[in-house]
C-alpha cells in the first residue's frame, strides 16, 4: 500500500515560511496544517503573527485560532488533531503541508511517536507543579540537569510543563525521558514525507526578528497583552508561556518598563530561533534550503521545493 505523501516547511521563526507554503500549496494543490503551539489560540493574534483570512490567498488552514487562551494544548493533543487532518485533506484528494517551526510537534507526527502515560497516578506531577509555585521552575530544571542533561538542554527553563513532564518520566520509569524520545524517533514514518527546513544568514534572520517584534509592538501587542490578563488566564497557562506574552506581561505588572520588555522580546526570540536551528540539525531526513543560494526569491525556492516534491 502506498504511503500517504505529506510535505513539511519548517525553520527558525521569521524566516518566511508563510508566504513561500501558501504559493506551494496553490502550485500542488495543498492545505495548511499549522505546527505552531501558540497560533493555536483565539485572541492571540499579534503575538504569534498568525496569518489572517485575507493573507491564506484561499488556501484551506488547519490548526489556527480554535483553542481558547484557559485550555492546555500540547503534542498528544496535537498529534491526534493532525492525524485528524491529514486524513480529512487527503479524502478530498488534497495534499497536506505541514508549516510551523515547532520541532517536537512535527517530529511527534512524522514518526508516529507513542506518547502513552506511563500511568494514570498524577500525584507526583502535582507535587512538582507545587514546587514550581513555590520554589520556582529553575530549582526543577537544576534538577533535570542532575538526571537527564539532554533533556534539560533541550527544554527551556521557563517550559515548566516540559521540565515537570522530563521529571515526572524519570521518576516512574527510571529512564530519561531524551533516551525515550531518541528510540522512539528510530521509529519509521508512515508518511511518505519532504522535509523542508528553511534558513538564512543568521544576521539576515536576526534582523528581520527585530523588525518583526518593532511591528507587533506598532500593531499593539501591548493592547493584546491587556485584553487576555481581563480575561483572568492563569499565568502559568501555556497560552501565557508564548514568546511576546510572558514578557509582555512583566510589563505590564510593573516589573521593568517597556524598552526593557522590546528588549527581552527580540532576546529571547533570537534564541528561540537558535534553539529552533539546533534542533532541526539533529533531525534526520531533512532538506535544507538555505535562502542564500537562491538569491531569497521565493521563485527559485519554490521551483526547487517542487522539483524535489515531484521525484
Amino acid at each position: 500500500m502506498d504511503k500517504q505523501k505529506l510535505v513539511v516547511i519548517t525553520g527558525p521563526t521569521a524566516v518566511g515560511k508563510t508566504k513561500l507554503s501558501i504559493e506551494l500549496a496553490k502550485k500542488i494543490g495543498g492545505e495548511i496544517i499549522s505546527a505552531d503551539s501558540m497560533q493555536v489560540y483565539k485572541y492571540m493574534n499579534i503575538g504569534t503573527d498568525k496569518i489572517s483570512p485575507d493573507k491564506m490567498g484561499g488556501v484551506h488552514h488547519h490548526l489556527i485560532d480554535f483553542l481558547d487562551p484557559h485550555d492546555d494544548f500540547n503534542v498528544f493533543i496535537f498529534q491526534k488533531l493532525v492525524k485528524e487532518a491529514i486524513a480529512d485533506i487527503s479524502k478530498r484528494g488534497k495534499v497536506p503541508i505541514i508549516v510551523g517551526g515547532t520541532g517536537f510537534y512535527i517530529q511527534a507526527v512524522l514518526y508516529d511517536i507513542d506518547f502513552t502515560e506511563t500511568d494514570e497516578d498524577e500525584s507526583y506531577r502535582h507535587e512538582l507543579e507545587e514546587r514550581a509555585r513555590t520554589e520556582g521552575v529553575h530549582v526543577l530544571h537544576e534538577e533535570l540537569k542532575a538526571v537527564d542533561p539532554e533533556s534539560a538542554e533541550a527544554i527551556h527553563e521557563n517550559n515548566s510543563k516540559r521540565v515537570i513532564r522530563a521529571l515526572e518520566y524519570y521518576k516512574k520509569t527510571g529512564k530519561k525521558i531524551s533516551q525515550h524520545n531518541t528510540e522512539q524517533h528510530g521509529r519509521t514514518s508512515p508518511y511518505d514525507f519532504k522535509y523542508f527546513v528553511l534558513t538564512d544568514d543568521r544576521s539576515v534572520l536576526y534582523s528581520r526578528i527585530e523588525k518583526r517584534v518593532d511591528q507587533m509592538i506598532e500593531e499593539g501587542l501591548e493592547r493584546e497583552v491587556k485584553d487576555l490578563l481581563t480575561m483572568n488566564i492563569p499565568r502559568d497557562a501555556t497560552s501565557m508561556q508564548g514568546l511576546g506574552y510572558r514578557e509582555m506581561i512583566g510589563y505590564l505588572e510593573g516589573e521593568y518598563d517597556l524598552e526593557r520588555a522590546v528588549y527581552l522580546i527580540k532576546r529571547n526570540t533570537r534564541h528561540f530561533a537558535k534553539r529552533q536551528l539546533t534542533w532541526f540539525k539533529r533531525e534526520r531526513d531533512v532538506i535544507w534550503i538555505d535562502k542564500q543560494e537562491f538569491d531569497r526569491d521565493d521563485e527559485k525556492i519554490l521551483k526547487e521545493m517542487i522539483r524535489i516534491y515531484e521525484q
